[in-house]
């Protein structure tokens, strides 16, 4: 039974320009790509509120319980009064408001991982900070919710930060990117995106917002700011052109072969850089992208058996990171395995500037794609922490490049 009844006054925020285009549109899928503070939640609370009055059945996901907070205040605030008249049932342990006895509902969940949305079903179907989340939260459980009613799908995201891609469980970590772009070329009018930059949110302050920029680099200012996606750094050492035109997908008989390990400082299961490489004469390969996040045993494993799936002749790992540590650890596992510890007593983009010249000459080649590798390498600027499977491929081209002597 659909229901649309309240008499009690509702308070919500007045839209700005870019909120109300977003809530206007007719589209059954809408994409939203939005600056920090800009608003996204705002408007999310705001259909689904109105949504929600209007009978329908809406569920709000974003990835972690912390996120869910400012949502659910904004959903108390607007519908305070019916609350406290007890025209609705709330559930603060669930996130739920309903109307009893009817499928007219809010209810905020978290979606870390897919399986946790499961058992429910939709009108309106919310995922915010989508570029977090498995692309599974919508391919194999959030689309069929919607199949009872025929519902609609809002997905939410700030373009991410190579370090949130790290917290990332997409597999994809270009998945928000790539449907925001499928929604702004659709010409059916089922699909539609929107953007909008944390500078088009005029209830924040500007003079606020202009000085915490002075504290963000540029990169992160045009992702987390003016809302831009970007998968190739200003500056970076590579770019995704020169990956894109060395790629191969057939591989010559191979001279030499390498794994190179970053692995982790901490035993608390940061992720270990994983990367296999091979030389046939002047042309070098990636061949496969096995980093892992686990505990030293963990990746350990996932080096010594990439070593025996590609025949390697070592596996090569970073004395500072770890140092005897390392060499233990493979050892305990598989004390036939040879491991070459190498010390990094030069800067990152010292050793990173020939690996990146073998790539600018044509020789530097992925067999197939490796996209959180890529990610990396695109949107790493010197200066910067460098990334654990960068340092990998670092060290197993450097191998690679004159067995047996290693830049250090």
């Amino acid at each position: 039974m659909r229901t649309k009844t309240v008499n009690y006054d509702i308070h919500m925020p007045i839209l700005h320009a870019a909120q109300q285009r977003i809530k206007d549109s007719p589209a059954k899928r809408k994409v939203v790509r939005a600056g920090r503070r800009g608003g996204k939640t705002t408007v999310a609370g705001d259909i689904a509120v109105d949504a929600f009055l209007d009978g329908k059945r809406v569920l709000y996901a974003t990835p972690t319980a912390e996120q869910i907070g400012r949502f659910w205040m904004f959903v108390n605030n607007a519908l305070q009064a019916p609350l406290d008249h007890n025209v609705f049932y709330k559930n603060e342990t669930e996130h739920v408001i309903e109307l009893r006895r009817t499928e007219q509902r809010i209810r905020a969940k978290t979606a870390w991982n897919a399986d946790t949305l499961r058992g429910d079903y939709a009108d309106i179907l919310i995922l915010d900070e989508w570029q977090l989340m498995s692309e599974d939260a919508w391919d194999t459980v959030g689309a069929p919710m919607l199949l009872d009613n025929n519902g609609d799908a809002i997905f939410i995201y700030t373009p991410p930060s190579l370090h949130s891609r790290s917290a990332s469980k997409a597999r994809d970590p270009q998945h928000a990117a790539k449907l925001y772009k499928k929604a702004a070329a659709d010409t059916s009018g089922r699909w539609a995106a929107f953007t909008f930059s944390s500078m088009d949110n005029p209830y924040i302050s500007a003079e606020a917002l202009s000085e915490i920029t002075k504290d963000m680099s540029a990169l992160a200012y045009r992702q987390e700011i003016k809302a831009e996606d970007v998968d190739e750094a200003p500056g970076a050492m590579w770019t995704r052109d020169i990956i894109e035109k060395n790629r191969v997908f057939d591989l010559p008989e191979l001279d030499y072969i390498v794994v190179g390990v970053d692995p982790t400082a901490t035993s608390t299961g940061d992720e270990a850089g994983i990367i296999t490489a091979g030389r046939c004469g002047e042309e070098k390969y990636t061949l496969s992208d096995d980093s892992v996040q686990g505990s030293p045993v963990t990746w350990a494993r996932a080096a010594i058996t990439a070593y025996h799936k590609f025949k390697a002749n070592k596996i090569v790992a970073e004395v500072n990171n770890g140092g005897e540590m390392v060499e233990l650890t493979i050892h305990t596992i598989d004390p036939s395995v040879p491991v070459e510890m190498v010390n990094a007593s030069r800067g990152k983009a010292t050793r990173a500037e020939p690996v990146s010249a073998v790539y600018e000459q044509g020789h530097g080649h992925h067999v197939g794609s490796f996209p959180l590798l890529e990610d990396e390498m695109c949107l790493w600027i010197p200066g910067d922490a460098s990334p654990n499977r960068m340092d990998a491929l670092v060290w197993a081209y450097t191998a690679i490049a004159t067995p047996g002597w290693l830049i250090s």
